[in-house]
């Protein structure tokens, strides 16, 4: 059948046909084809054997030899169906096809020969003659497949290479490779490979052996070469193939010579996958993202299988991701709290399509209102809480410090004096690296909380296990650094930073709530677990590698301007105090944090009076309650800096 585009323009008298047009040839069209190939290969073993001074037949003439030969021939690729395949997409069982027709046609010929010696003395067709049609006809029916394959291959390149978008494929291993191949076969995509790079240092410029058709360059060569001299607009790369130096020095290398860096799933997720734009922009979040932590998934399977679990903040970006990842250990039912209507809505939308399977409740609620949140202790039997519900945005928290006092502090407070009360198992709240050495309100209440969580753990009549997870920022939540820039580079710049000495570290979301549930298999109570974050990031440096990400030149496309430090922000940020000690854990890269604790009378004293006039105070007055128990609380850059003095 011939594509219908192509048939429209043979009737309007459109005589530039692309063969790389033709869908595909009908089959009795390549039957016929194949037909006259076995009777050329017929003449041509005639005229080899003539050639030779021998007669190829005895008992039968010329007609009846070829026609016998050829039928049966026919015969046998009838029923091995060899016209069936598309060609330009033949197969090793395509070739196998054809094999297997032909020996069976020279076997056939073999036996009547041996029949007619056997009977009457004499030979139909010199053995010979059989040996040489085999090999003659089923050399020619190969090279007829691999022409037409390699003929529409040459043409589809040779017609879209100009419309494409020329790029390099980086590492010459089997998953780059792969994913080579993958754009090779696939017309649809808008890229055409020129070349591999070879991640090799090497002294040889161009002329190491090629790959799939495309020359290999070396890395050298084509660090010394300009992107005009190269004539490509990006670069391709397979994230799994390397580590993560091996990748920042690549991704410094392709930024410095201003090219789109393009990234490919593993052979194994390309498998996975229907998805034809399988290719994505590389993205800051690759460049930050470390290897992900393995512990053990069966543990924490076990904790929450046919459990029922309780998680507030869930239609934040942090408890909405520890609702998908405890979902997919099918609890016998999750409760979802939050106070922010149409977030939960979505996220109740998303999860009830995602995991059908799981019972869920959502439930509007707000944490600090202890008579909302009690009838669900009583209704439920949880086994795990997770409590991510918080304010967490430091400049507006610290121009309302009784909202965060009411939220962080007295939210916290009940959720972690009803879970004690109605013997939960766990509980697992999520803090901030904020909390350590605060500057801000925000990290002062959360520090406030901390302290109330871990005074439950030595009660007498408490059987919770009561667990404070802690790490920095996370890479995508709503409001945080990375989406912020984002929206400002597609606005056209400027970006805006409050330093340019201003550093942070940075975790993925998914790695984020991996510690948390982690945390609460691995906590025999009172724990604060930090986690591993690796090197800090100039937000600086940030902003340059995004922007130019994006295509553009800092400074010369999107300007970056210096607002200055934000109420209670640092230029540095803290996972441990500087009189906390920390102890190691079963995984290298979790560690305990020993942080001075206060005795439950002290603190909830503490917090009791600033609760009872949180609604008369002022939030200078607020906040110097706050001071009064987290003595390590100095305000930076803020108002309330006078109550240091």
């Amino acid at each position: 059948m011939l594509g219908t585009g192509l048939g429209k323009r043979i009737y309007t008298g459109d005589n530039l046909i692309n063969i790389s047009d033709i869908r595909y040839l009908p089959r009795w069209v390549v039957f016929i084809i194949d037909i006259s190939i076995l009777i050329v290969s017929l003449l041509l073993t005639y005229f080899v054997i003539m050639k030779m001074k021998s007669r190829p037949y005895d008992v039968f003439n010329y007609t009846q030899v070829s026609v016998m030969t050829v039928g049966i021939n026919v015969l046998f690729m009838y029923l091995f169906k060899t016209y069936a395949g598309v060609i330009r997409h033949s197969t090793f069982i395509d070739l196998l096809k054809i094999m297997l027709s032909c020996l069976c046609t020279a076997a056939v010929l073999f036996i009547l020969n041996l029949s007619f010696i056997t009977f009457r003395g004499e030979k139909i067709l010199l053995n010979s003659f059989i040996a040489l049609y085999f090999l003659i006809s089923a050399m020619f029916l190969f090279m007829f497949r691999l022409v037409v394959k390699e003929v529409f291959h040459f043409a589809r390149e040779i017609s879209r290479s100009d419309l494409k978008k020329r790029i390099m494929v980086l590492g010459t291993d089997e998953q780059s490779i792969a994913i080579a191949r993958a754009i090779l076969d696939n017309p649809k995509l808008p890229y055409h490979v020129v070349s591999f790079i070879s991640t090799q240092d090497s002294t040889v410029g161009i002329g190491l052996p090629k790959i799939l058709g495309k020359t290999i360059v070396s890395k050298d060569w084509f660090l010394k070469n300009t992107k005009e001299d190269l004539d490509i607009e990006g670069v391709i790369m397979v994230k799994e193939s390397f580590e993560k130096e091996a990748m920042d020095e690549w991704i410094g290398y392709l930024l410095e010579k201003d090219l789109r860096i393009l990234k490919a799933p593993s052979v194994q997720k390309l498998r996975s996958t229907d998805n034809a734009n399988f290719i994505k922009t590389v993205q800051i979040e690759d460049l930050l993202n470390r290897k992900p932590i393995r512990l053990d998934n069966e543990e924490v399977k076990k904790r929450h299988f046919n459990r029922e679990v309780l998680i507030t903040g869930g239609a934040g970006s942090i408890g909405s991701e520890i609702i998908n990842q405890v979902a997919k250990y099918s609890p016998s039912l999750v409760v979802v709290v939050d106070q922010a209507e149409t977030p939960l809505y979505e996220v109740e939308l998303q999860l009830r399509e995602k995991f059908p399977h799981v019972k869920f409740v959502f439930v509007l609620a707000d944490i600090s209102n202890k008579q909302r949140i009690e009838p669900l202790f009583k209704k439920y039997n949880f086994s795990m809480v997770y409590h991510a519900a918080a304010y967490k945005h430091v400049p507006l928290v610290e121009s309302n410090p009784q909202e965060a006092v009411r939220v962080n502090v007295l939210g916290s407070k009940n959720l972690a004096t009803l879970s004690s009360q109605y013997n939960v198992n766990r509980f697992v709240m999520v803090s901030t690296d904020k909390a350590v050495n605060p500057t801000n309100v925000m990290g002062a209440t959360k520090r406030v909380a901390e302290l109330f969580v871990q005074s439950l753990q030595n009660l007498p009549e408490n059987k919770t296990k009561f667990i404070t997870t802690r790490f920095g920022n996370v890479l995508g939540s709503n409001g945080s650094v990375i989406p912020h820039f984002r929206k400002q580079i597609e606005k056209g710049g400027p970006i805006t930073i409050t330093h340019p000495d201003i550093v942070r570290y940075f975790m993925t979301i998914p790695e984020a709530c991996e510690l948390v549930l982690h945390a609460g298999i691995m906590g025999n109570g009172g724990e604060i677990y930090v986690f591993d974050m690796g090197q800090p990031v100039k937000i600086l440096d940030l902003a340059n590698r995004m922007i130019k990400l994006s295509g553009f030149e800092p400074e010369t496309d999107i300007k970056i301007i210096f607002t200055g430090l934000r109420p209670g922000e640092k230029l540095y940020e803290e996972l441990l105090s500087d009189d906390a000690k920390t102890l190691p854990t079963n995984h290298e890269k979790i560690l305990i944090s020993k942080d001075p604790v206060m005795s439950f009378e002290d603190i909830n004293g503490l917090v009791m009076d600033m609760l009872a006039s949180l609604e008369t105070d002022t939030k200078f007055e607020a906040v110097a309650k706050i001071k009064t128990i987290v003595k390590e609380f100095k305000s930076n850059n803020s108002e309330y800096e006078s109550l240091d003095k």
